[in-house]
């Protein structure tokens, strides 16, 4: 198995799910891309991991029966210090909703939201570092937050994390990028009223594959939705759907390939 390395404070290393139907599910993301899967922690109820040709890719959790929150990939941020990372994001008018908890040996994490509403998770690294693949079709490629505007809430981040927010200069668009280190990591779009009233402000999970359009078909065939067909873009061609329980993703073949 591919080993993932330790990702600098900021990075998004890990993109997991929770679900209702984790079975199904499973099968929904194996004819999609290819997925199979192992066993993870099971502190927060059953939860398996995503391998891609044996490399660790994403996380996929069952939700307990009573909890009806909404479904959505999250992205994890690497942080040396968990505990010290949630305090700050408490005192930055953030919330912590779980945590900070071990995972087992595989590390410590907690579910937090900035302060617009938008999720993510927290994560200190002990046996797993995360993603272990990325750029291969079927892997997770980028992470993007949809907000309100990018200023404020690009101040959130970089007051917590130490991002190097570097705003995009265009009259139609309002958009930034995190740095780290001076590496891309992650990106902010201000789109006002035109975020989705069931979903406000949330990150959006990129997914590589190698065929946009015939990706998309698939999403559909397997019960799933395609909220924005597929069309060409900066990134590549690109396109957005849902899962059969709902949560959206995109799926990009990148500009690169």
């Amino acid at each position: 198995m591919t080993e993932a390395t330790p990702r600098p404070p900021g990075t998004p290393c890990w993109v997991s799910l929770m679900v209702h139907g984790i079975d199904a599910t499973q099968e929904f993301y194996r004819a999609l891309f290819g997925w199979e899967f192992i066993p993870g922690p099971q502190q927060l109820g059953p939860y398996v991991r995503a391998l891609l040709d044996g490399s660790e890719v994403a996380g996929i959790g069952q939700l307990p029966p009573d909890r009806h929150l909404r479904i959505a990939w999250t992205p994890y941020l690497a942080t040396d210090d968990a505990d010290e990372t949630a305090e700050t994001i408490r005192c930055c008018g953030g919330t912590v909703a779980v945590g900070p908890l071990d995972a087992g040996e595989a590390g410590r994490l907690a579910i937090c939201s900035d302060p617009t509403g938008a999720v993510f998770g927290v994560w200190q690294a002990e046996a797993h570092h995360g993603t272990a693949a990325a750029g291969p079709p079927g892997t997770p490629v980028w992470n993007e937050l949809l907000t309100y505007e990018t200023s404020g809430t690009g101040k959130f981040y970089r007051m917590v994390f130490g991002y190097e927010v570097e705003p995009v200069v265009s009259a139609e668009h309002d958009y930034a990028t995190l740095h780290v280190a001076g590496e891309p990591v992650a990106s902010l779009h201000g789109v006002g009223n035109a975020l989705p009233r069931d979903r406000g402000p949330h990150w959006m999970t990129y997914f590589e594959v190698a065929d946009t359009d015939e990706a998309a078909r698939l999403v559909q065939e397997l019960g799933g939705h395609v909220l924005r067909v597929p069309r060409d873009g900066q990134a590549g061609r690109l396109a957005v759907v849902a899962d059969p329980e709902g949560a959206v993703f995109t799926l990009v073949r990148s500009a690169a390939r």
